[in-house]
């Protein structure tokens, strides 16, 4: 698995990724089945609110190689401050229509 995470531009003073990258280390949360080995293919955010970069980055990602395009949970959970991008479904969404069905999107890390 080729993964590229786009992460909350909000939120990235407060959280470095640590856990995320853990969490794929280890493979544990939404990683937890995937048998192959992960490769980090990117690290992006999703350029600020109402999150329209992250179309195109997510694409650039897997221009790079990746085959999965991941959410993190600061995106569609609200991890750390509890409060999920009220945009979070329209980006993912418009990933989908971009990236066709070919490339799995997760919608978050931990």
């Amino acid at each position: 698995m080729k993964v590229g995470l786009i992460r909350c531009l909000q939120t990235e003073d407060m959280c470095p990724g640590t856990v995320d990258l853990k969490i794929i280390r280890e493979k544990k949360g939404a990683f937890a089945n995937v048998s192959e080995e992960i490769e980090l293919i990117g690290f992006n955010t999703c350029g600020g609110c109402p999150g329209k970069k992250a179309v195109a980055r997510a694409a650039e990602m897997v221009k790079r190689g990746a085959d999965t395009i991941v959410l993190c949970s600061c995106i569609t959970r609200g991890t750390p401050i509890g409060f999920p991008c009220p945009h979070a479904e329209a980006m993912k969404e418009a990933m989908a229509k971009k990236l066709g069905a070919e490339i799995k999107i997760l919608d978050y890390t931990h």
